[in-house]
């Protein structure tokens, strides 16, 4: 019986040399990176997370592009604008494809548009980016729907007679709505059971998949999908929302007009009416549901985040606070605002800029693979090989920005006080894989704020003189909890 153990150690054994000798001869053509550990490669170095922090470090050491192992799979990652922008933007198309195993695949089946490559997702990619002008991106359909959910936000603020509150929620809300109108046409009530499950959902999904067993999943998928654990959890939050989903499209269809549709299930459903008959078409329901769930969590978490970070600047920094004030006081004429006047409003611009910047909500953003070889500041990497760029080392650049870690909305003046864009505010990632809700990000962040900061003063609650501007790392980077007194102006 001992020979048999005895056996099978070694056999483990000799395994466990092989696979490791098997990554060390791989390594040789990679960039240079921390030495990975059997097995699970440099998993412990990241202690199971993908931490910007912990990628700037290893940039420190090992050079601005280097290569991490989540368990036999390595990822390239690029640090600082300079490597980052040579990767996603330089080689735009070369760094388009998405892996082709992973948590989020799993989730998302590998339809709609975060995780497809090929044909599916240029396919449904453009017809996202149609859609939304459709619905008055740009004009001022979707754009109306925006200020109407800010002034609801400001009733809701106003509800609370200057006393302090937590805002993230009342601001979840609204912008959550946002996003319904354009997926589901239609918003819901703040105290609608169904709507508040599917705000926990997305919450709870998103924290999940930043987790250290979404990184275990990356790594390990094919022993994962058996293992149980919270990831698993996923899956169940993942059916209740494609059962919701399910549900607004049998709906639209008993009640919606294809000839004259008002959402992005109308008008998905009216290009597979349209396209009704051709073979191997991708649109159906299935990928139906995988992008209307895509647009709900992207066009939730990040905008809420951001709109978080701004009033905790705010109250932070009163100073800046005060002269956003005296703008919007003296460029306005009366209470309506437009996506348009942020081009008179050049402080006020620089200020929503910053808070992005500093906040820095999307850090790592999702991994890419190569769909060819490609050489990036003289690393020759292989078709499939994964690209992860940390876009907050972009952020946080000291060679564009004269005070990275410091929240300064001087870093989008110029001299004489204008708004001056910067190449390394990327924020909404670049190149193929860009957010494809950035222009709508902008408006909602744009008009949210100003809104917002024309209806009210931001303070402290009495007592409280400090403020933590830290953040807490989940799938984004978000404030701490806090507390704020929102005073009529």
């Amino acid at each position: 019986m001992w020979n048999l153990y005895e056996g099978l150690l070694l056999l483990l054994l000799c395994v466990i040399i092989f696979k490791y000798l098997k990554i060390i001869w791989a390594a040789r053509n990679l960039p240079p990176g921390p030495i990975p550990v059997p097995l699970i490669g440099n998993l412990w170095t990241l202690n199971f997370q993908i931490h910007p922090e912990t990628l700037i470090k290893l940039a420190k050491l090992h050079g601005n592009i280097y290569t991490l192992w989540l368990g036999e799979t390595p990822l390239v990652v690029l640090n600082g604008c300079r490597a980052v922008k040579d990767g996603i933007v330089s080689h735009s198309e070369e760094l388009s494809g998405r892996p082709v195993a992973g948590f989020l695949r799993a989730i998302l089946h590998g339809k709609g548009i975060v995780t497809s490559n090929g044909h599916m997702w240029k396919q449904h990619r453009r017809f996202a980016l149609m859609t939304l002008r459709n619905l008055g991106l740009g004009k001022c359909g979707l754009e109306s729907r925006i200020k109407e959910e800010a002034c609801c936000l400001v009733e809701l603020f106003k509800t609370k007679n200057g006393e302090p509150f937590d805002p993230s929620e009342m601001i979840t809300n609204s912008v959550v709505n946002v996003i319904s109108a354009v997926v589901f046409g239609h918003r819901f009530s703040i105290d609608d059971g169904i709507f508040q499950n599917l705000v926990k959902c997305n919450h709870s999904l998103l924290e999940i998949i930043g987790s250290a067993w979404g990184r275990l999943y990356d790594s390990f998928p094919w022993l994962m999908k058996h293992l149980p654990g919270p990831h698993q959890k996923a899956f169940e939050i993942m059916e209740h929302l494609h059962q919701f989903t399910d549900n607004e499209i049998r709906i639209h269809k008993e009640n919606g007009s294809l000839e004259e549709p008002q959402d992005v299930i109308d008008y998905y459903l009216a290009h597979i009416s349209k396209i009704e008959g051709e073979k191997e078409s991708i649109f159906n329901e299935d990928s139906l549901i995988a992008l209307v769930i895509e647009f709900f969590n992207a066009g939730t978490e990040t905008t809420t985040t951001s709109l978080q970070w701004a009033l905790l600047c705010m109250v932070a920094y009163p100073d800046v606070q005060k002269k956003v004030h005296e703008e919007l006081d003296a460029v306005l004429n009366g209470p309506v605002i437009y996506y348009e006047d942020r081009k008179r409003l050049h402080y006020t611009n620089a200020v929503i800029h910053e808070i992005q910047r500093f906040g820095s909500v999307a850090a790592v953003g999702l991994a890419r693979t190569c769909i060819r070889d490609v050489s990036i500041s003289g690393y020759s990497l292989h078709k499939n090989t994964m690209v992860l760029a940390n876009l907050d080392s972009v952020l946080r650049d000291s060679q564009h920005w004269k005070t990275p870690y410091q929240f300064n909305p001087h870093h989008f003046l110029d001299k004489n006080g204008k708004f001056s864009a910067n190449e390394a505010f990327l924020p909404f990632s670049a190149g193929a894989r860009v957010c494809i809700g950035e222009q709508l990000a902008r408006y909602e962040l744009f008009i949210f704020f100003t809104i917002l900061m024309q209806s009210f003063s931001f303070h402290l609650p009495e007592g409280v003189t400090e403020v933590n501007t830290q953040y807490v790392f989940k799938t984004n980077l978000q404030p701490h909890p806090y507390k704020i007194c929102a005073v009529p102006r």
